[in-house]
Parts: C-alpha cells; structure tokens; sequence
C-alpha cells in the first residue's frame, strides 16, 4: 500500500485517540539531540513524550534503568508511536556509527515503525534503500541555505525556508546525470537505482569560483511503501527558519495516519524502561529520585563525619560600603595582602574602559586557612584537604567515590554538591553582591573529558594533579565596579564583625582608597611596550638571556589543521577546536611580590590586610619577576572581563580571559556565551564596523553557529525542553587587542511544585547550577562539535594535555549563584613541573616550567595557513607579557 499523499498544510497530529503521545529518539551522540527533542514538544506539544536512547542501545546516563538489549527494542517499539533517528559523527555505512537504525529499516511491513531520519539518519536511509553516499566537494557545517520543495507530503503548505546544514556526506541518488534540461521534471522521480526513494527537497550549492558545476543535494526523501522519511538539514538548528517546524507536524501527522489505517498495534506505555527524558518535570523527578538514593553511595557515608561536616550552617556578615570612582582591584589586592602563596582573584579589569560585563571583581581573603577539595581524574576518592597552621597540622579526609566508569565523576560533582547544600544561604532582596561567600578554583579540561570521553585521557599521565581544585571560602571582598559598592563580608559559624570592621576602617584609609589607581601606571608603562607580533615571535627564537621559549612549529600545526579537515571530510566532525601549547621556562626564584616583603600594618596572618608599596626593590637586578608582576602587566596590556589571578594546590594561574563560559543566578537563569570569530586589532581594522565586515562571513558565523547549537544542546540537557532562549545572537564585541563574535544562550532551571501538598521540594531536589556546570564540561567553544567525537580526534592529534588550558575557572557562591570562565589567554604553571638546567650558563638548579595555549575552531572553509595565524594571534598576547615582565 503506498503512504497517504497529505494535502493539508500543518496541523496538530491530534485524533479522537486521547492517549498521550510518544516518540522514540536515537541518539547517534551527537551535540545536537536535545535541541531536536525540545523543537519536537514545541512543534507537537508538550504532552508528547520523547524517550531518548542512545543508537547503540544504551540508556542516557540520567537514565537509571539498565541498557536495552536488541530484543528490547523490538519489543518495546509498539510503545511508541513513531521514532526519530538522529544526526551524529560518522559515516551511515559504518554499522558502529548507525547502530540501531539498521534493525528499523529492517523490520517486516507489518511490523514497521513510522521513522523520521535527520542527517545521519536520513543518510542511513538513502543507504539502506539502494541511494549511494559520497563526499560533498565542499562540506557544508553551519552553512545556511535555501530549501526546494514542491508543496507535497510533509512539506505541503510549508513555505519556502532556509536551514542550516551539518554535513560534508550527501545521498547520491543519480542527480548528477539528469541534464539541466530534464532536472526541473525528473528531480522528483525515483531514480532507477533506488525505486523505493521518492525525493521530496532539494538545494544547489554554487560555487563561487566557477571552476565547478552547481551540486546538487537531496535535502528530503521518503520510502514509497514504507513510513519512512527523511531529511538532511538540521530543522532545530537556531538558524533555521521556524516555518521548516511544519515539517515535523506533517511528518507526525502522517504518522498517525500510517498507524490508523494499518491498525499497528500500540502497547501502553513500559514507565519502568521509558520516561519523557528532557520534559522539566521529569528532570526534577530523576532528581529526587537520585536524592532518594544517595545514602546508599559510597560517598555519601564519608560525608557524615569529619571536615566533611565542619564550617556547616554558616551565618553571613556584610558591611557595604561606598567604593571611590577608579579604584583598582589589584591595588586593593595588594593592600590586603594577596599574589603570595594560595591566592584567588576574580578581576574585572576591563571595567576600567567601561567593559559592560566587567561588573564585579571579587577578592578570596585568608585563602591559605581554607579548606579545599581535590580530585584527580580516575582516582577513587575526593580529598578533603584543611592547610594546616602554626598551631594546627595539614588535616586530611578522603570521601571514597566508585571510579569503575565515567559515573565516577559525576560523584565527584554529587560531594561537592552535598557539601554546599548544607552550608547554603538565603538570598535578602535588594543589591546583593556577586558573591557572598562558598566554592571558589579551577577545573581542567580533562576532568570535563573524564565523564564525556574517559578513554580520551592517558592511564598514565605522570603526575598526580589535581583536575579540580575548589576552595570553601569564608572570607572576601566584593568590588561592584558599576554601582560604586564595595562588600566586606564574612561566612563563619558565628558572626565576625570585628573583623569586618577592622578591614573596612584599613579599607577606607588606604592609599589604594584614597589615591585610587596609584599602583597601575608602572605596569602600564611595561604593558606599553609591546612588540609587534611578528618581531616577538622572531626575538624569542634567539636563546639569549634567562628566559628559553618553544613554541609550535608552524609547518606542524598547518599540518594538524589538515588532519582536522580530512576528519570533517569524512563526516567525523562538523567543527574541531585545535589548539597547541608554547612552554617557557626561566630559573627559580622568590615568588613573593614586593608588596608582601613589606612590615604588615597589624597581624597580616589574622585579617588579610597588609601593607603595600609601589616602587620596585632595590635588588631588582634579580630580574625576577613574581607571578603577581607578571599578572599585573598581563591585566594592563590585556584588561578583560574575566581576569583572574589563582594560586592554589600547586597550580598558579594568570589568565586574562574574555569569555564567560557559564553563569547562574539564585532562581536557576543560566547564561553561556560562546566566542567564536576572532579579528586582531590593525591599522587596518580598527573599529567595530570594519571587524563587523570580516566576521560576517559565512565562514566566522558557521564556527559560532556549531558552538552555540552545541551549547543549547548542554543547557536543554538540564533546564530541559523549551526552557533555552538566545537572545543575542553573532554579535561582534570590542576588546583590548582583538575583536570577537559571541553569542548569548540562556536557560531557566526547573522548579517543581507538588501539587498534593501545594509546596514546592527542597531546593536540594532540584537541578542547579553545579548540575549546569558537571554536564557542559569540557567547554565547547574548546571541543568542536559533535563534542564526544571532536575531543576524541582532538586526542589523536595533539600531543600532550591541555590541563589548565581549556578548562573553567570561576565561583559557586552559598546562594547558589555562580560565574565561570574558559580558561583562555592565559599563563599557568604546576609548581611540580621542571624543567633542567640550562648547559654551559652556570646553572645547577631545575627551572621552573610555564604554559600557554592558544588555537581556534577548524571547520572545512578553515586554510591551514590562516588557523596557524589566528593561533599565534592568540598566544602573542600573554607571550608577550611574560617575554617583558618575567
């Protein structure tokens, strides 16, 4: 029986039937499933149920119920409705890469399931029916384009759009020997190979040259006699017109039909093996049955006793005070005694040029008293770490974790998350400040590997590191560089406003308060003298003076980006981001800054506050400069919203980041903004519309586009289906030496009312910010999309980890507000990590080693010569500051 031709244009799939409906999801691990599932409920309505599966049968990993079997899924298809076989990395010939969208085509007639195939799935279907699959000429990842249709089947009454494709494959159905005289009649017919194929959309892809013919490429397809349809483009993509949405309505419509007048026999629905997985309700439901179980975890009892239960129930002090136009973080940083050993630092030095993000710059006080978690990827415990004191041994207490499988890290996540439920506070109204207190430190970019991609991390990696380092701090101080205020604060198990009020008097008598900016014009001296880029990268090729610099070859990283692009070819990825590392290493030396070499006005080590000077030491022919100095230089030459300045558990980090990775407030509203589209600031381009005209091109909105597709993926995870908005979209900002594109993603976390008892759960119940944070690791502004697949080529060819590099850095606050950055454009150092001596220059001692990382997103229009420039633009900034301050 050949499938009802729909006449009517886009309706709702309802009919007398009042049962909800469901669709079955397969996920091919792609970084765009849950953008689909949302677009799914939004154009069929939320009561329909979406249960995603992966292709190879596994269950999600929120997913408590056990893998399915290939029994199982063809037991429990009757559940369901219809199925969506999704996009993902590969090719549809590899059995590996389709898994079970095989054993779908397969089924009998009277067993078969109405399916809609998207990218790989429809490619899969073409393959499956006798079409032929190749390589486009050109991929076309993120690129926009105009899809024809003739008004039939699940396109009628769906007017012209454009979509954004994802694929360098294409179905090869014979369009290439149709002769354009016969192409606009017989595009439509099925072809001889393939009879079963009816094609139902089309795009041409001209090619600016002229040196190739336009290509044709099937965009949408259907089985003459079977419920199958398909289509290439991505319809949930954010740059696909929304008329394409009555796509899908047709195709469930359709649907339905099919299963009516077969009379395919539908089972109810098994709710021990099938759940609506990114429906609001249901994320919170997973939650609180997690939370149900938590006792029974191996954590969960080492979280009874011990530092696990000190500091609990703290009571929050404040002081606001008023904070003079221009003061400096970093002088006010200075002042209280911070850049020695254990320091953290969030800065927003580019508050200085009127930088609207750079709102807060939020100083961590008595960080050396603090008590600290650490964990390094693959060990089967998280330590708790207290530092000891003059009076008090380093106290220790390890909280075991299962470490058998990824799940291992999410319970790295689940302990801190304990630890932080017991130790929250309420939010009061009003002005409040970024932070009030709670978790503060790092994460690497393999511990954001170590839950999506473990076997992408060496077992042997050499060193015992920490991949996350979060500091529980007490006590600190909040500058809110747009609204004047200043917050000294405390969060202790009694309140301290003694010392809150020792601080604010030395505060408010302080050079730094009073002469605000005193500190700054001697690093802005240094930071003035920066070499063009070309001149440093020569200069530091000549093994003169103290400091020895290896940086990428650029023959080798032309050749990385071609190993990048054969890998899009072949459909693997649709976007890597490359990066590689430049070491520098300098002899040892006395890390203390100045400003702490200096007698303390009182008792330093009580309160934080010390003195400071502004004139270099007299025994400066060292040559010596601090990690603080060469902070100081970095935030002068490179001010940026998400600076920071850390020391802590060996790592010290000096970054000048421009990029917000994720932020959450209190109420569970997230925002990520991706920065893709990189311009160096010239002669040539030196104002926002110039950088305007270079970055919209097609090739700099396809590398944001992929990233933000990508990262609505991460926030839909959580916040679930149609609860993520993008409000700013590939929009061009202004920056010390670069312009960027970025984009602007938020979503609302779900809240849960029970309405039994008209209460709402704990908010322990409920997904938060860390949950937001755990499941978008590592960033993908860093990976490339699909993530899972681009991180595990990325293994392949970059040689070494990238460990800070790559990773966040940022704050959980005792509200449950937080703000993280990628860690980019940024110098670090693990003080285990050295390097020998220099021969034949009188040294004996090891010298110690630091790293910069610096790359871009490769995507198939990317030139091997052009990513190698964007790349050494990027490390020419940090580079060079350390060449001229360190």
């Amino acid at each position: 029986m050949p499938l009802l031709e729909s006449q009517s244009g886009p309706s709702p799939p309802a009919v007398a039937n009042s049962r909800s409906r469901r669709i079955l999801f397969l996920d091919a691990y792609d970084s765009f499933t849950n953008n689909i599932v949302s677009l799914l409920k939004e154009a069929l309505g939320d009561d329909v149920l979406v249960h995603v599966l992966h292709m190879d049968l596994k269950t999600l990993h929120a997913d408590p119920s056990p893998d399915w079997t290939p029994e199982d899924f063809v037991a429990r298809l009757p559940c369901f409705d219809a199925v969506v076989c999704g996009p993902g990395p590969g090719s549809p010939l590899c059995e590996a890469d389709v898994g079970a969208f095989r054993l779908l085509w397969e089924l009998p007639r009277d067993k078969a399931v109405p399916v809609l195939g998207i990218c790989l799935g429809f490619q899969s279907l073409v393959a499956q029916f006798g079409g032929g699959i190749r390589k486009l000429r050109r991929g076309l990842h993120g690129m926009v384009r105009r899809i024809e249709h003739r008004d039939g089947d699940i396109f009628a009454n769906v007017p012209e759009f454009r979509a954004t494709l994802y694929h360098s494959l294409c179905a090869d159905v014979g369009q290439d020997v149709i002769s354009p005289e016969r192409w606009e009649t017989d595009m439509w017919l099925s072809p001889k190979g393939a009879p079963d194929l009816v094609p139902l959309a089309w795009t041409v892809e001209e090619y600016e040259d002229g040196a190739a013919e336009p290509e044709r490429i099937l965009m949408g397809v259907r089985h003459a006699k079977l419920p199958f349809w398909g289509v290439q483009y991505h319809p949930e993509s954010i740059c696909t017109d929304t008329a394409a949405h009555g796509v899908l309505k047709n195709w469930f419509s359709q649907a339905l039909k099919w299963n009516e007048s077969t009379g395919r026999e539908m089972l109810p629905v098994d709710s021990e093996h099938i759940a609506d997985s990114f429906a609001p309700s249901m994320i919170v439901e997973r939650s609180i049955a997690a939370e149900s179980r938590v006792a029974t975890q191996k954590w969960w009892r080492d979280m009874q006793s011990g530092l696990a239960v000190s500091r609990s129930a703290p009571v929050y002090s404040c002081r606001r005070i008023t904070l003079p136009d221009g003061v400096d973080a970093a002088d006010v940083a200075e002042f209280l005694g911070v850049g020695g050993a254990d320091s953290i630092m969030l800065d927003s030095s580019s508050t200085i040029s009127g930088d609207p993000l750079a709102r807060s710059s939020i100083i961590a006080l008595e960080v050396d008293q603090a008590l600290r978690f650490e964990y390094h990827v693959g060990d089967s415990w998280v330590t708790l770490r207290q530092p000891g004191t003059r009076d008090q041994e380093e106290v220790c207490q390890r909280i075991e974790i299962d470490s058998s499988d990824e799940h291992g890290a999410y319970d790295v996540w689940n302990v801190i998350s304990e630890f932080w439920q017991q130790r929250k506070v309420a939010e009061e109204g009003g002005q409040e400040p970024a932070f009030k207190g709670g978790f503060m430190g790092f994460v690497t970019y393999e511990m954001g590997l170590s839950s999506l991609s473990p076997e992408s991390i060496s077992k042997n990696r050499g060193h015992h590191r920490p991949d996350l380092c979060f500091a529980w701090i007490s006590k600190s101080l909040v500058l809110d560089h747009q609204a004047g205020v200043a917050y000294v604060q405390t969060l202790t198990p009694t309140p301290a406003e003694s010392w809150i009020d020792d601080v604010v008097a030395k505060l408010q008598t302080s050079r730094a308060w009073q002469q605000p900016g005193y500190g700054s014009e001697e690093y802005k001296s240094i930071a003035a003298k920066r070499q063009p880029n070309e001149a440093l990268l020569k200069s530091i090729q000549e093994p003169t003076g103290r400091l020895r610099f290896k940086t990428p070859k650029p023959a080798k990283y032309d050749d990385d980006v071609r190993q990048c692009q054969d890998a899009i070819a072949e459909g693997q990825s649709y976007e890597l981001c490359l990066t590689a590392q430049t070491t520098m290493t300098r002899p040892r030396g006395n890390d203390v800054p100045r400003h702490l070499q200096q007698p303390a006005v009182t008792n330093g080590s009580s309160n934080g506050v010390s003195a400071s000077s502004s004139s270099w030491p007299a025994d400066e022919a060292s040559r010596h400069g601090t990690p603080w100095q060469i902070y100081r230089t970095l935030r002068a030459r490179q001010p940026a919203p998400f600076g920071s300045f850390i020391r802590l558990a060996g790592a010290t980090i000096l970054s000048s980041s421009p990029e917000r990775f994720l932020a959450h407030d209190a109420q569970g509203l997230c925002s990520m903004r991706p920065m893709k589209g990189t311009v160096r600031k010239s002669e040539a381009v030196s104002t926002l519309a110039q950088a305007e005209k270079l970055l919209h091109i097609p090739k700099e909105e396809a590398e944001n586009l992929m990233i933000v597709d990508l990262v609505r993926h991460d926030l839909y995870g959580v916040c679930g289906a149609r609860r993520v908005t993008v409000p700013d979209l590939l929009k061009v900002e202004e920056y010390s030496s670069v312009f960027q594109m970025i984009t602007v993603v938020n979503g609302q976390l779900p809240s849960y009312h029970n309405k039994n008892t008209s209460t709402s759960t704990s908010t322990k119940s409920v997904p938060n910010g860390l949950d937001v944070l755990a499941a978008a690791l590592p960033p993908g502004s860093m990976t490339g999309a699909p993530k899972k697949r681009s991180c595990e080529i990325l293994h392949t060819i970059e040689p070494t980890e990238r460990s800070i590099y790559s990773g966040v850095v940022g704050f959980l606050d005792a509200r449950g507000q937080g703000d993280w950055s990628v860690t980019i454009r940024t110098m670090f150092r693990w003080d285990d990590e050295r390097a020998p001596p220099l021969e034949g220059e009188e040294e004996t001692q090891p010298r110690e080693v630091w790293r910069i990382g610096a790359g871009g997103a490769v995507t198939i229009l990317s030139t091997p010569e052009g990513e190698t420039e964007e790349m050494f633009t990027k490390l020419c900034g940090p580079l060079g500051v350390f060449k001229d301050a360190a």
